[in-house]
């Protein structure tokens, strides 16, 4: 179960951990030396520094000098035009691991990233359901986190999967949750363009047009850590053998793409809830978190296709690609 976020406005804790902060980051002054001055043992300033942290009181920033980003970075700009943050990652933990540390790297860049009066859409997914228990806090006024893709299936309405993945997101940053309350995919195409007349989705079809900054996974079929929308029963036998036929080979925020980054003439795409990637590529940024060389196929596509601007990856999963774009 999901911790509340911390509201640092009423937290009794707020004060003093402003007071450790400053002592310690802009003073340089030991936890010993901030523990006398504030009357407190060292232990405690520990605690009031890491409250510091995890509330949003304070926000860790690295910045890179142009021209000495890392290699791997600089070849990512350099072949797709992008800005990659490579997550270094031990080459002994799991798959499950490293999406932790993926996420983890992830869920503190998107924090500097959306600021007050911008709009947020968000694609569901295993690996964004796990950045989304890793966001850093940040207090946002006028903010909209709004769903980008619908989660009802013949199995499930997806409601309370997609609805707690942007929950988690608008309390991070104090913004409104907008879901989307549509299935993923419907059984005909018309039914979609019928339904996206409705006012009451007009809305939200408007909502994602306004968006500043897109965050998104990529899907694919076979995968160590299973994507969700493959796995959780979205796609009927036949679905598959046709996405086979139109030469799928993943998918963002339920819309599906080929080797080469297209995206036309593929048939459930027509029936998909997800944002067309046409209308993807006019968000200002538009961030993929990848974590593992199962989707590198498919993230390779999607940038082909011009979809990403920020990419966090690992740096193994890094490495590979780099190779085959350059073999």
């Amino acid at each position: 179960m999901t911790e509340p976020p911390i509201d640092p406005e009423s937290d009794p804790r707020t004060g003093h951990a402003t007071q450790a902060a400053r002592l310690y980051y802009f003073q340089d002054l030991t936890m010993a030396a901030i523990g006398r001055e504030l009357g407190v043992s060292r232990s405690t300033v520990s605690r009031l520094i890491t409250f510091a942290r995890a509330s949003g009181l304070v926000e860790i920033k690295i910045s890179t000098p142009l021209g000495q980003a890392p290699r791997i970075e600089r070849a990512f700009a350099d072949l797709y035009d992008i800005r990659a943050h490579v997550v270094p990652v031990s080459e002994t933990v799991d798959e499950l691991q490293r999406l932790d540390r993926v996420a983890t790297f992830a869920g503190r860049l998107l924090t500097s990233f959306f600021e007050s009066d911008m709009v947020m859409g968000v694609a569901w997914g295993t690996t964004v359901s796990a950045v989304s228990r890793k966001l850093a806090p940040k207090r946002t006024h006028n903010s909209t986190v709004v769903q980008l893709n619908g989660a009802a299936n013949t199995r499930t309405t997806g409601v309370s999967y997609a609805t707690d993945i942007i929950r988690t997101f608008a309390d991070a940053y104090g913004a409104v949750a907008q879901g989307f309350p549509v299935p993923a995919f419907f059984d005909y195409p018309e039914t979609r363009r019928h339904l996206w007349r409705e006012r009451s989705i007009k809305r939200v079809l408007e909502l994602q047009d306004r968006m500043n900054l897109a965050v998104f996974s990529i899907g694919v079929m076979s995968s160590a850590v299973p994507s969700h929308v493959y796995s959780a029963g979205y796609l009927e036998r036949e679905d598959r053998a046709e996405l086979q036929r139109d030469g799928v080979v993943g998918d963002i925020a339920t819309v599906f793409l080929r080797s080469d980054g297209s995206h036309d003439r593929i048939a459930l795409n027509d029936r998909s809830s997800g944002p067309s990637l046409d209308r993807l590529k006019v968000v200002p940024r538009r961030v993929c978190i990848v974590a593992g060389a199962s989707k590198l196929d498919a993230l390779t596509a999607a940038l082909r296709g011009g979809l990403i601007t920020d990419l966090v990856i690992d740096d193994i999963s890094a490495a590979q690609l780099i190779l085959r774009s350059r073999g």
